[in-house]
């Protein structure tokens, strides 16, 4: 992709943030999106499938602080229309109107000197728009191996299996290296040819009074290359949007949340770049029973009044099976007992099973248990829970 293409797009508008969104607005926008619009959500949906190509684009761009900040300086330079847009230079009445004896916008890309020895706006765009070659002018974006973009998924688990670890199958739906031309572009038994216009380079020059300026060719883009008979399967981009089944093995004790890196997993990269990486968003599913905190688990157990009174030993569910523990006479509901190496292990260490006993009140009761009750309260009508309370209050 040329310059001129780059900046006409607006990646902001793509995903739906202002300019001055923070970098988790940006991936948070990203993620709705992303999801939206998968391929494996939207079977078909050729529509859904662009939305999703132009938003993982934008956020390739945004999410890199370093090509955040180029395009953004693109962006307060030639108005936030890019080039074709209103506010742009190659609106009515730019530099490149017709009959205002000006230039064409894609000269201040040139790598021609201009007065003072400055160079074309080229230089300061190097690194978003290609490298530089010796003699000052910008290099083909496209002839310079570039890293693949990197990709993220999300995948939901059990919480169990987050517990304990698991092997997950993940299917995506992601650009990948066309395995027709082997990312090459050109059809099979074909290859492409250097560009006769820019002689491979990518770029032209041509002189305009006493400068002279630099721009893509028009004839290969940019790229130094042409195809003459592009590959069927992915147009001549030699990348094509692949279904693939992956292994992603989670690690025991993964939190709700958390991403697990598959390097080289990502998009391809070009011209010999080794690909991006695919980073995996887990999200586990709540227990019935049990919670966690942190490498501990947690667990409420009801008790009755008696048990906690009289003192009991309860059996308690773990996730490996059962354990008993003794609750001594006179704990309070409430309380919270700790059941070593029966939480969540990890390289440095299990955690434990936090236990809280916590009474259970009948709602309803026979004859028999009330005139019982009854009788307790008698038994202890000596006994004012809240006398502390009241004292502390004065009253």
């Amino acid at each position: 992709m040329s310059a001129r293409e780059w900046l006409d797009k607006d990646f902001y508008a793509e995903l739906g943030v202002s300019s001055d969104a923070s970098s988790d607005e940006i991936k948070k926008a990203y993620r709705k999106l992303a999801r939206e619009n998968h391929p494996d959500a939207n079977p078909g949906d050729s529509k859904a499938e662009a939305k999703f190509k132009a938003v993982s684009e934008a956020y390739g761009v945004l999410s890199d602080p370093d090509k955040r900040k180029q395009y953004d300086e693109a962006r307060r330079l030639f108005g936030s229309g890019g080039f074709s847009g209103q506010g742009g230079f190659g609106g009515g009445g730019g530099f490149g109107s017709p009959g205002t004896g000006g230039f064409d916008i894609g000269d201040l890309f040139g790598g021609g000197q201009q007065p003072g020895g400055a160079g074309g706006i080229g230089d300061l765009f190097g690194g978003l728009f290609g490298n530089r070659r010796p003699g000052g002018g910008a290099g083909s974006t496209a002839n310079r191996p570039r890293r693949g973009a990197d990709v993220e998924t999300e995948v939901r688990i059990d919480f169990t299996e987050a517990v304990r670890g698991a092997t997950v199958p993940l299917r995506l739906s992601s650009p990948a290296t066309c395995q027709t031309c082997h990312g090459s572009g050109a059809k099979p038994g074909t290859r492409p040819r250097s560009c006769t216009t820019c002689g491979g380079g990518g770029l032209v020059t041509r002189n305009q009074g006493a400068f002279a300026f630099s721009e893509p060719c028009p004839d290969c883009r940019g790229s130094g290359q042409l195809i003459d008979t592009p590959c069927r399967d992915c147009a001549g981009e030699g990348v094509a949007t692949r279904s693939r089944t992956l292994t992603v093995r989670v690690p025991t004790g993964v939190e709700d949340g958390q991403r697990i890196r598959l390097a080289g997993q990502g998009e391809p990269g070009k011209n010999g770049a080794p690909a991006g990486d695919l980073f995996v968003v887990v999200h586990v599913n709540p227990h019935q029973v049990f919670g966690r905190s942190g490498d501990d688990l947690t667990i409420t157990v009801p008790v009755t009044f008696p048990e906690l009174t009289l003192g009991t030993t309860l059996t308690v569910p773990t996730l490996d099976g059962k354990v008993s523990l003794k609750v001594p006479a006179g704990t309070a509901s409430g309380r919270t007992f700790r059941v070593r190496g029966k939480g969540v292990g990890k390289k440095n260490g299990t955690g434990d099973l936090r236990v809280t006993v916590q009474v259970s009140v009948p709602s309803k009761l026979d004859d028999r248990a009330t005139e019982a009750l009854e009788a307790y309260r008698e038994a202890t009508a000596d006994h004012d829970p809240r006398r502390e309370l009241n004292e502390l209050l004065g009253r």
